[in-house]
């Protein structure tokens, strides 16, 4: 079953992020991760939980490989770069 990997954030920095958007890419790519939405126009709708900022959908074969990515040394070696430069939610949720 798919898996799908949403992360919403405020940028802080957006000079760093951007070094950390560029590094995360590829390792995503390697991981089998396809980029759905970037960054792009929210229409909030309803926000009783929850008020998104600014989202990222990245779609993945299954809960197994998002995790692999995420756990991934490449991963991990630039994930300090977002947290200096974003504040971030991320969440896994299986899919169709």
């Amino acid at each position: 079953m798919a898996a799908y990997l949403i992360v919403d954030y405020i940028l802080d920095d957006a000079d760093l992020y951007e070094q950390y958007r560029s590094k995360a890419r590829p390792i995503i790519e390697k991981f089998g991760g396809q980029y759905l939405a970037r960054g792009g126009r929210i229409t909030l709708r309803e926000t009783d939980l929850w008020s998104p900022t600014r989202l990222v959908l990245i779609k993945f074969s299954d809960v197994e490989a998002a995790n692999r990515c995420l756990d991934s040394l490449e991963y991990q070696q630039i994930l300090p770069i977002s947290k200096k430069s974003a504040r971030r939610t991320a969440v896994i949720v299986e899919g169709e």
